[in-house]
């Protein structure tokens, strides 16, 4: 059986990862249509040996679509969403919009896959932040074996977090710190990203933390545990793709490092590298283009009871977004959720 599939913002850097991860994995696809914005209809993208052409999304008709993977911004996904959801179709929104609503699932199928089930009051499943769904997927297997109370988390987050134009600027700024007279000016971030790291992302909220930090708390108690304390550090780094992040844990229970490695390594999704020698770790680069999340330097921290540190690192385009959008609709798929129109 195949399914009518729309990609809205499919010209986009995570539109574009949708319709290589719906190919690469093989969904079962009768229909794909590429939408996007006027100034966009016609934009070729690739799916799979196909080369598709955008359409317009207000002109399109949803009626007969079984998902919509949408990655447009919270702007579009807030007008757009309910309607698409009202015609039956399944929408997986990739933006922040939908995130806190009660009656919308937000979903990383190794962690919380039986939520997924609540899709039905609104028709919409949000995807998490891409720096909190790498990091459910290694808290969940020792959250389950060792409860955990507390985490403090330090991201390294790549500028295509931030889109195209955000690595189009690393890339002129990196070049023109080399090419006399071709240097340039911060416009998608507040300072030279560049050779530099910026401790800010998205905006600032009233207790001096911003909102990318705040996203990491209010998702973390959402999809693993409400009673998980948790305080976050943001900062965007002159890396291309991928999502790094320093994590310090604290458990109810011991739980060693060799114990902790032997969990993570028979947990979905994760892959475990961690040799301690020069290189026996996983860095930004390695991780871009790889469906798992990588964990590294997973050691005992003496400073508190029961805690652990280690690092993790995924590429946000793919984890942080297209890979967990195409997951959510498989698992759909596999536990025959979809409504009768589409069976």
């Amino acid at each position: 059986m195949g399914y009518k599939v729309a990609i809205v913002g499919a010209t986009g850097n995570v539109g574009r990862e949708m319709l290589n991860v719906l190919a690469d994995r093989k969904f079962p696809v009768s229909e794909l249509h590429a939408l996007a914005s006027r100034r966009s209809i016609g934009t070729e993208v690739s799916f799979g040996d196909s080369v598709i052409k955008c359409r317009d999304l207000e002109t399109f008709d949803f009626s007969d679509i079984d998902f919509c993977l949408m990655s447009a911004g919270s702007a579009v996904s807030k007008d757009w969403s309910p309607r698409i959801g009202a015609k039956g179709a399944i929408v997986i929104d990739n933006s922040s919009y939908w995130r806190y609503d009660q009656d919308v699932p937000l979903i990383v199928p190794e962690v919380n896959g039986d939520a997924i089930r609540g899709f039905t009051k609104k028709n919409i499943i949000a995807n998490p932040n891409c720096s909190t769904a790498q990091l459910v997927v290694a808290l969940k297997p020792l959250h389950d074996a060792a409860k955990i109370t507390r985490v403090v988390v330090s991201t390294y987050q790549s500028v295509s977090g931030a889109g195209k134009d955000a690595m189009d600027e690393l890339w002129a700024q990196t070049k023109g710190k080399f090419v006399p007279g071709q240097e340039v000016e911060a416009k998608k971030f507040p300072k030279q990203i560049a050779f530099n790291c910026i401790p800010h992302i998205d905006v600032f909220m009233e207790d001096g933390y911003t909102k990318e930090e705040w996203k990491m708390l209010a998702e973390t108690k959402k999809i693993l545990d409400p009673k998980i304390k948790l305080t976050a550090t943001c900062v965007r780094v002159p890396v291309f793709v991928s999502h790094s992040e320093s994590v310090n844990i604290e458990f109810e229970r011991p739980i060693s490092p060799e114990e902790a490695r032997e969990i993570l390594r028979a947990s979905p999704g994760i892959m475990v590298i961690d040799k301690r020698e020069p290189g026996g770790y996983i860095t930004p680069v390695e991780a871009a283009g790889e469906y798992s999340t990588f964990v590294s330097r997973i050691r005992e921290d003496a400073t508190v009871e029961n805690g652990l540190a280690m690092w993790i690192v995924a590429d946000n385009l793919l984890k942080g977004a297209a890979l967990n959008a195409v997951q959510i609709a498989e698992t759909i798929v596999n536990q025959r959720l979809l409504p009768k129109k589409a069976a």
